[in-house]
């Protein structure tokens, strides 16, 4: 059985390198924290219980990608910047997100009803 300190030292963070031509480079992504998902989750649930799909794709995309000491590279404060971006960039980024966290669309729908 596992030990406290062997569960919480685990390194457990899958990456994946993306390209995105749009940019002109790369990008890595990294498999949400617990924290940083449920986090993710309860940006699509708005605060009287409606969906907020509002910048789902910039705000996934804030989520995943990390600098190349793994921590996330864009704050709730890029967002909207994000956002701003090429779709296409995004959709490429956001589609192997979804992917590597395995986020399925249907998750999403369902996170959105709620």
């Amino acid at each position: 059985m596992l030990t406290k300190d062997e569960i919480l030292n685990a390194q457990d963070t899958e990456t994946q390198t993306i390209k995105v031509k749009e940019w002109g480079g790369e990008v890595t992504i990294a498999v949400m924290s617990g924290f940083a998902r449920d986090k993710f989750e309860a940006s699509i649930v708005g605060k009287n219980g409606t969906s907020n799909m509002s910048n789902i794709r910039s705000k996934l995309v804030a989520s995943s990608i990390v600098d190349e000491k793994g921590d996330l590279m864009f704050t709730d404060a890029d967002i909207i910047k994000l956002g701003k971006k090429s779709s296409i960039a995004l959709d490429r980024i956001f589609t192997a997100a979804q992917s590597l966290n395995k986020i399925t669309d249907d998750d999403v729908d369902e996170l959105a009803k709620n």
